[in-house]
């Protein structure tokens, strides 16, 4: 389950002072292991000084208006692996990663006229790039709207290839740069996107207040606080889709599947790649960490509840998860859970890496 292939570095593109673009040379044999949905994202493992991580990039690039599989990179402070990837590769470097995962799209069909809406901030751009193009490409009569907020102008992501495309789609999409540092014509566009400023935009675009899906994808707080607005106004909460690249503090979430207990060791059988290990978890251990301990090469990236890389399936028994950012509620209604974020509240769980 936890399979990474070598991929070597296509091209690298400097998109602003602390961020890169990075395509990948998928070759032919793998083809069908990175066809990708707009919004979805990849899985890297690296070795850094004798350490081994593992992060989650989104692809900014378009499965149908795109001949290369795209990620893009900003450095953040600290960041082990977002520092090295901006400053330490080069093009034909080898690179190991997971096949393309994650629900951060919509069906887009190519005979069905629709409107999308977007709020983004920062790198949050990476997945919303990718499903604007794929948009807007996929029918003709299509309509994206996005609202993309920033420090500066100097701080915008893909600010090029954005105008670039604002040019070629005319008045089928609208790109609102919202800037926190710099003054702009008009006083809507500046600050940051915020619930408040989220309820202005509603108010003075009111062709976005009947769109067919709407996109956020930026920081904790902008995410979170405009899910909730949208919810507020009227949207329906079905057509608002979010991806977080960072979550916060854990908090207690619902429990799933049956028979829940107190006992503080449970026997726990992990199925993965076709074998079935049967280990013991005790306290708040999660199931993650203990097929980790076991040696078990699960698969995970976050670890924090916002990607679904450890996603399996809970056949027998029950758990409760401190958070879940990725799962749809089908997901979880259907016995799906993430690993790293679930704690036994049953005696005996069975766990499936392997179910799809």
């Amino acid at each position: 389950m936890s399979h990474f292939h070598k991929v070597k570095i296509k091209d690298i593109r400097r998109e602003t002072n602390d961020c890169v673009s990075i395509a990948l040379d998928i070759p032919a044999e793998l083809k069908d292991n990175f066809v990708y949905k707009q919004g979805q994202y990849i899985t890297l493992k690296l070795t850094i000084r004798g350490e081994e991580l593992r992060r989650s990039y989104s692809a900014c690039s378009s499965p149908v208006a795109d001949s290369d599989l795209r990620i893009a990179v900003k450095a953040v402070e600290n960041g082990k692996v977002s520092t090295f990837l901006n400053n330490g590769i080069s093009v034909g470097q080898e690179l190991e990663v997971m096949n393309p995962m994650g629900n951060f799209f919509v069906e887009m069909p190519s005979d069905k006229e629709q409107h999308f809406v977007a709020f983004a901030a920062g790198s949050g751009i990476t997945p919303i790039l990718s499903l604007l193009k794929t948009a807007l490409a996929v029918n003709e009569t299509n309509k994206f709207s996005l609202f993309y907020g920033n420090k500066s102008t100097d701080d915008i992501i893909f600010k090029q290839e954005l105008n670039e495309l604002v040019v070629k789609y005319e008045n089928r999409l609208q790109v609102h740069h919202i800037l926190s540092r710099e003054k702009t014509a008009d006083k809507l566009f500046e600050g940051r996107i915020s619930p408040e400023k989220c309820l202005d935009l509603l108010m003075n675009f009111e062709e976005i207040q009947n769109a067919d899906a709407y996109f956020l994808c930026g920081p904790y707080d902008m995410t979170m606080g405009l899910k909730d607005k949208l919810i507020e106004f009227g949207i329906p909460k079905e057509k608002v889709h979010f991806e977080l690249f960072t979550t916060v503090e854990k908090e207690t979430g619902p429990e799933i599947g049956e028979s829940p207990s107190t006992s503080t060791d449970t026997k726990v059988t992990i199925v993965l790649d076709g074998e079935e290990t049967e280990l013991t978890i005790s306290g708040n251990e999660s199931v993650l960490d203990a097929a980790l301990d076991a040696g078990l090469d699960a698969p995970y990236a976050c670890t924090g509840g916002s990607c679904c890389t450890c996603r399996a399936k809970l056949m027998e028994g029950s758990v409760k998860m401190d958070v879940n950012y990725a799962l749809t509620d089908q997901e979880v209604e259907n016995g799906y859970i993430l690993t790293c974020q679930s704690h036994p509240t049953s005696p005996k769980i069975v766990v499936d890496y392997d179910e799809p």
